[in-house]
């Protein structure tokens, strides 16, 4: 292992020393599958840091080459990894197969794609920088499923003991013959290197003539396919053209299959990366294409606009209000970090920013509120009166003007909702009010939302949006 002080002492000048401290123990101690995909939610509850702090310490500690930074696009059924990207911009919209569950997938960013951190193999090689070497469940264990299945040691006792029938490592270039009981139910011959599966429906009365199967891997993907068979002994033979070693595995698709593939565990999406500042701030360069456009089914936006800035620089001069000005943005920037979001971009004196959750964005908005308050109150004035509007649903992730953006009407509505405020009211829409969240959040506050209808220039029918007064 190479001598990591140098960067663990530029990471505590960036991140949460503790962040920094326990990101220097975890590769210095830690065990070779602990170092591969990390799950970095799962560390931060192992380690009980801040999540938010510990996103931001991998992302700088990636940033400094300790970590390579991976974008994986799961099978919403199985959780397999179908592809593994080291840029999003390596992230296609569509042609993702899951063999194991037989499914075409056009992926979406929410849930769908999985941020991990691998140690980088010039600070510490470990064994799943070689995988074709891992021992078979380790190579389902770190390669093929994604950090978001629990695999625990009761899981994988239940894999052996109720789900799989048989087990090979196959070398390249050679042949195997196996000799298995087929029981009454569905089958799945299954092969994680090259994705390729193939499907047994075993049914009718059982048999004791042997039944013969034979199945052939190479660089096309085959075999995948389905057969009727009877219960009763099946000669199985395999031949490993693929150039590489393969691992098929016959599992039962049983009610244990299902239930351990169930078992998952939260992990860091795409989403929540794209909507992070730290990343926005410091990955600059592994953004989307110009022509790439990446699908979120759920995203939560927040404009703001500070009213009347003319009349303002008019009214105190220029000095006075460019310091106004910036001490406004000082303030909306800090806090929507806070809440867990991040900035698009600034336009004027606007903001566009995104968060994860409804939740987060009306906080953020009751927090800038309070803060224009504060700042006004020091002054006493009342010169700095920030509009604000959140609305929640799909978009786009495209590159505009050299900067990750966002599309569609879900946007349009956001700014717009944002132009309805001729105070420092807050406007939200019903797809924000409905989250149970927020829901606790005006509860807790004795907020009570004044619903009304309102007409939003070039949105073809009126909406229904809430005043937070």
């Amino acid at each position: 292992m190479s001598d990591i002080g140098p960067q663990i002492s530029v990471l505590k000048q960036t991140a949460d020393p503790a962040v920094a401290d326990a990101i220097a123990r975890l590769i210095e101690t830690g065990e070779d599958p602990e170092l591969n995909r990390i799950n970095v939610l799962e560390f931060s509850k192992r380690t009980s840091l801040d999540e938010e702090k510990v996103i931001s310490g991998f992302l700088h500690a990636a940033r400094l080459g300790l970590f390579d930074l991976s974008w994986n696009v799961l099978c919403p059924g199985c959780s397999g990894v179908l592809g593994a990207h080291d840029t999003l911009k390596s992230l296609r919209p569509d042609d993702y197969h899951c063999g194991l569950c037989a499914c075409g997938y056009e992926p979406s960013v929410d849930e769908q794609v999985e941020v991990a951190f691998t140690v980088s193999p010039k600070i510490r090689r470990i064994a799943a920088h070689d995988p074709n070497t891992l021992p078979l469940w380790e190579y389902y264990k770190q390669i093929f499923w994604s950090s978001g299945i629990d695999l625990d040691k009761a899981n994988f006792a239940s894999l052996a003991d109720e789900v799989v029938l048989e087990t090979l490592e196959l070398p390249a270039g050679e042949k195997a013959v196996l000799s298995l009981q087929l029981p009454a139910q569905f089958v799945i011959i299954f092969e994680p290197v090259t994705h390729s599966a193939h499907f047994i429906d075993v049914q009718g009365e059982p048999t004791r003539e042997r039944q013969p199967l034979s199945l052939v891997y190479n660089n096309a993907h085959p075999p995948t396919g389905s057969i009727t068979l009877r219960p009763g002994p099946l000669r199985l033979s395999l031949d490993n053209q693929a150039g590489t070693r393969v691992l098929p595995s016959v599992f039962v698709a049983g009610d244990a299959l299902h239930k351990l593939l169930g078992t998952r565990r939260p992990f860091l999406t795409a989403k929540r990366m794209l909507s992070n500042q730290t990343f926005r701030d410091v990955f600059k360069a592994d953004n989307l294409n110009v022509d790439q456009r990446l699908k979120i089914t759920s995203l939560t936006f927040l404009f703001t606009d500070l009213k009347g800035s003319t009349a303002l620089y008019e009214r105190v001069g220029d000095l006075a209000a460019f310091d106004l000005v910036r001490a406004h943005f000082r303030a909306l920037l800090e806090i929507i970090a806070a809440e867990k979001g991040a900035v698009v971009k600034t336009i004027g004196d606007a903001v566009m920013a995104t968060f994860i959750r409804p939740e987060n964005a009306l906080m953020a908005g009751l927090r800038m509120r309070a803060a224009m308050d504060e700042l006004n109150n020091k002054r006493g004035s009342n010169d700095l009166i920030v509009k604000i509007g959140i609305h929640e649903g799909p978009c786009l992730a495209v590159m505009l003007n050299e900067r990750q953006d966002y599309f569609g009407q879900t946007v349009n509505i956001a700014s717009r909702v944002q132009s309805l405020s001729t105070s420092q009211e807050i406007h939200i829409t019903g797809p924000v009010i409905d989250a149970p969240g927020v829901a606790t959040i005006l509860e807790k506050e004795a907020i009570r939302p004044i619903q009304k209808e309102a007409a939003l220039r070039g949105i073809a029918d009126k909406i229904v949006v809430y005043e937070i007064p």
